[in-house]
């Protein structure tokens, strides 16, 4: 009997465009499980994946081909063995960790499973991910149940939403009553940031968008203050916004030297400044003198496990929403455009056909 087949929008080789494409649908293994996909949401990282060379793809461990997509959600349809099969039965919904780890190692031995070495690799980047209608993954580990959450706005909080949420948490000891966080890029991951901010802070929050739509969408989901930027007068803009006081808290979802520039002559001595954005910016001064008095800098990629719990506990409570834009996956182009050129509402989600 012939093997099942789907479409899957895949990386068929170093250096070229991604296609949708037919492939033999998965079989879980041992300790691994089957999901049915709901939804993909679509990341900007997406979009450069065609640059990868082969050198660089073997560098960070890579293999194609391989399907693209790491914001995934669905629903249990198989498991490889009986271990894998306790995790959830048949039908249960559930939301998969986006960033891989080995869970051995002594950084996910300490809960700092971001910073596993195997997460060079994962799903969706140099492993087949979740823009087709299956996809395998870890059980246990690698997947998070859901309760009352649709897993098609799930998909997004596994890496939008918890890798904001990653350092919201981090900022928040810098946080109290009569503090101010400032938010640079409300977009997607923005956008996720200024909702934690709001549900896990008494922070005043002013977000700081080029695009006036999502400004609107900003004070719409809680943010105090909406300005435009990132320009030359934005760091006086913000500082007749928070005052002599500066903001404790900047989060940079973009990361251009501009952006870099911006968040650190607005943060107030002994705040903090986390560089999430990956756009490539430098800080074009020396560290000593430019950097704001007892301040903590950071910077990572990705999320824990437990931030995804975290977040999908606040969106089922209700404290947090998920805004998408649902695409069928025949009509990716249209959906990687959109995202492209900032013309989306929330984060784009692919729906993979029944």
């Amino acid at each position: 009997m012939p093997e099942a087949s789907m479409p899957a929008y895949r990386l068929t080789d170093w250096l070229q465009q991604p296609a949708i494409v037919d492939i033999t649908v998965p079989r879980p293994g041992p300790g691994e499980v089957l999901v049915r996909v709901a939804g993909n949401g679509l990341c900007h990282s997406d979009l450069t994946m065609h640059q990868i060379s082969a050198e660089i793809g073997a560098a960070l461990g890579w293999r194609v081909p391989f399907t693209l997509g790491h914001e995934i959600a669905g629903w249990i349809a198989d498991a490889g063995d009986e271990a894998a099969a306790v995790t959830a039965a048949p039908g249960t919904p559930v939301a998969l960790v986006s960033p891989a780890s080995c869970g051995r190692c002594r950084y996910c031995l300490r809960g700092l499973d971001s910073a596993c070495p195997d997460g060079l690799a994962g799903r969706g980047y140099g492993r087949d991910g979740g823009l087709a209608p299956y996809v395998i993954a870890p059980a246990g580990r690698g997947v998070v149940p859901l309760t009352t959450l649709d897993p098609v706005e799930a998909a997004p909080l596994t890496d939008a939403g918890a890798t904001s949420y990653h350092a919201v948490r981090r900022a928040l000891p810098r946080l109290g009553p009569g503090s101010w966080a400032v938010v640079l890029g409300a977009g997607g991951l923005g956008a996720f940031a200024i909702q934690h901010l709001k549900a896990l802070s008494a922070a005043r929050v002013v977000a700081v968008d080029r695009a006036a739509g999502r400004r609107a969408l900003a004070r719409e989901l809680g943010a105090d203050e909406a300005i435009d930027g990132i320009t030359s007068a934005t760091a006086h803009d913000l500082a007749d916004v928070c005052g002599a006081q500066a903001a404790d808290v900047v989060l940079d979802f973009v990361g251009t030297d501009a952006s870099i520039a911006t968040g650190l002559r607005a943060l107030a001595p002994a705040g903090a400044f986390g560089l999430v954005g990956a756009a490539g910016g430098t800080l074009r001064r020396g560290w000593y003198g430019t950097l704001p008095r007892e301040a903590e800098i950071f910077t990572f990629q990705g999320s824990t496990i437990a931030d995804l719990q975290d977040v999908i506990a606040l969106a089922e409570a209700g404290r947090i929403r998920p805004l998408v834009d649902r695409f069928a996956l025949a009509d990716i182009d249209e959906a990687y455009a959109a995202l492209a050129a900032g013309a989306l509402h929330g984060r784009a989600v692919v729906i993979p056909p029944l």
